[in-house]
């Protein structure tokens, strides 16, 4: 049977693409969908279920060591000290 052009779009109303909403991590404060682990530190409902650092390659990890050397110097002026795993996780 054929289909009114009405019943046609009533139907296709609800075809629409939703926007999607981000939350911020726990843990490094990064926007990511709701129930997916964190991509940047691993982190999922408060614990780490992945080690991120360890999955990285050379290059990039020299990359994080830089960061944190660079954060050290700067949290040593501040007064503030962060270790390894904190950067990462920012």
């Amino acid at each position: 049977m054929r289909h009114t052009k009405g019943k046609r779009n009533r139907v296709r109303s609800h075809h629409a693409l939703k926007s999607v909403h981000f939350a911020a991590c726990g843990h490094c404060g990064k926007p990511l969908r709701p129930h997916i682990m964190c991509q940047n530190c691993g982190y999922y409902g408060g614990r780490q279920v992945v080690d991120v650092l360890a999955k990285l390659d050379k290059k990039e990890r020299k990359k994080r060591e830089k960061e944190l050397h660079a954060h050290e110097e700067k949290s040593a002026e501040e007064g503030k000290t962060l270790n390894a795993e904190e950067l990462s996780h920012r």
